[in-house]
């Protein structure tokens, strides 16, 4: 897919945990990849195609559809603090209607409690862990 630039987050697979990381523009601090919403916008936006990432708005992250090819929203392991604040309710509320999970926005690791991704997602129990690789 193309994005033009003008997206409010960008989703990037997260090959450790077999998940993706959300960010949005106004975090400017550094995703678990190694980059900043500046690096990863010059990757995915004036229309170049960059496999395993994704511009799109905030909004869509607690669709039904959102990643549904690839698993849906089970696939989320780490998204800034305050954009999960800001969606946190809409995207419990589908994991539960989808998935039967409750309050999954707390498996979902943030710069204020994931030092070590792995062990954070594992002592939640984070289904990503457990699906199928995306690549």
């Amino acid at each position: 897919m193309t994005s033009c630039g003008c997206f409010e987050c960008i989703c990037g697979i997260e090959p450790f945990s077999n998940g993706v990381i959300i960010v949005n523009r106004e975090y400017a601090g550094m995703t678990p990849l190694g980059m900043t919403f500046a690096d990863l916008a010059s990757m995915t936006g004036g229309g170049v195609q960059t496999p395993g990432f994704m511009g799109h708005g905030k909004h869509f992250i607690a669709s039904k559809k959102f990643m549904k090819a690839e698993g849906g929203i089970e696939r989320i392991v780490w998204m800034p603090k305050d954009l999960k604040d800001q969606v946190g309710e809409r995207l419990n509320a589908t994991a539960k209607e989808l998935y039967g999970i409750e309050n999954f926005t707390d498996m979902i690791g943030d710069e204020t409690i994931a030092e070590d991704p792995e062990a954070f997602l594992t002592e939640k129990g984070h289904p990503a862990l457990a699906m199928d690789p995306m690549m």
